[in-house]
């Protein structure tokens, strides 16, 4: 007789659910993040760890620092070739030293009063040849001496003007590209400098470190990785059935466990292939199921209520 009316019971049940209208059952899904690995592209042994997991960090603080003794000695030296390769272009510009220009006006002098004295002894014998005292090979003698001496005047003229001139122009520039290939390598050898010390690139919690300092760290090996609010996201799977029913930018409700209030969020990707498995499934209803993939963004201070793993329910806004 008891049984008799608990099967009672249990068809009313039944009949009164059948009455009302089906809740929306929504979909499966997990909350999935986007980490941010950072590295240094450069190989160095670890000096430095400023943070630690589960550590809010604000954007340009740093994170670790590797060993770059080499690099600072480098950069060192590229900044003291740029000031040599600066030196020797401004050198270009100027003429000799004044000691250096008052030894050519020197021998300039000297030039010009041999040069004076040639012409007095020309005239001197011009007139002794006139007066047949001596030859006309003396006086023609006379003449390629002065015609000598005015020729070592006219020479030194022009080393003394060549002495207080710059370079040429083609030097002067050849020595301002010498500056300028200077300046790019004291670039690279900063660039690697700051390599070497890695600063976060945005808001975010330390969600993980993977080196002690004292280890070696390969080039471009994560040390630490970071979570942004901003990168975690709903990954949940729709049936085949159901996926003309969501489309990119279509608004859904998140769902779970201690959340709260539920989380609105935007579709912003749906998979173009289908999967008879999901990697990480919550429903054994939909396990046997052809699903495809699609990912929700929820706005970056409800995506911290969010845990990466977390089960999740995704639904359709109700419709007013």
């Amino acid at each position: 007789m008891k049984a008799l009316r608990w099967q009672c019971v249990v068809a009313m049940a039944w009949g009164l659910a059948a009455c009302g209208d089906k809740p929306d059952p929504g979909w499966s899904g997990y909350a999935e993040a986007d980490y941010v690995y950072v590295s240094s592209p450069l190989a160095g042994t670890l000096s430095a760890l400023h943070v630690q997991a589960g550590q809010q960090i604000a954007r340009g603080k740093p994170l670790f620092a590797l060993e770059s003794e080499a690099e600072r000695a480098a950069r060192e030296e590229a900044s003291a070739r740029v000031d040599v390769a600066r030196f020797q272009a401004d050198n270009t510009d100027k003429g000799k030293r004044e000691a250096e220009v008052a030894i050519n006006q020197a021998q300039l002098q000297q030039a010009r009063a041999q040069a004076e004295l040639a012409q007095h002894d020309l005239a001197r014998k011009r007139e002794l040849v006139a007066r047949g005292f001596i030859s006309k090979a003396q006086a023609d003698e006379a003449q390629s001496a002065l015609t000598q001496a005015q020729a070592r005047v006219r020479e030194l003229s022009s080393v003394v003007q060549v002495a207080k001139l710059p370079a040429r122009a083609d030097e002067r520039a050849a020595a301002d590209a010498q500056v300028e290939a200077a300046r790019h390598a004291l670039k690279q050898t900063e660039w690697r400098q700051q390599q070497k010390q890695q600063a976060a690139p945005a808001d975010a919690q330390v969600a993980d470190t993977f080196f002690r300092a004292g280890e070696f760290v390969a080039a471009g090996q994560p040390v630490v990785a970071l979570l942004p609010p901003g990168n975690i996201k709903a990954r949940f799977y729709v049936p085949e059935a159901e996926l003309p029913s969501v489309t990119l930018g279509q608004n859904v409700t998140l769902e779970c466990d201690g959340c709260g209030a539920a989380i609105g969020a935007r579709v912003t990707h749906i998979a173009t292939r289908p999967e008879y498995t999901p990697p990480v499934i919550y429903s054994n209803s939909q396990r046997s199921k052809l699903v495809f993939m699609a990912e929700a963004q929820p706005a970056p201070a409800d995506a911290q209520r969010l845990r990466p793993g977390q089960p999740l329910s995704v639904r359709r806004p109700a419709k007013p």
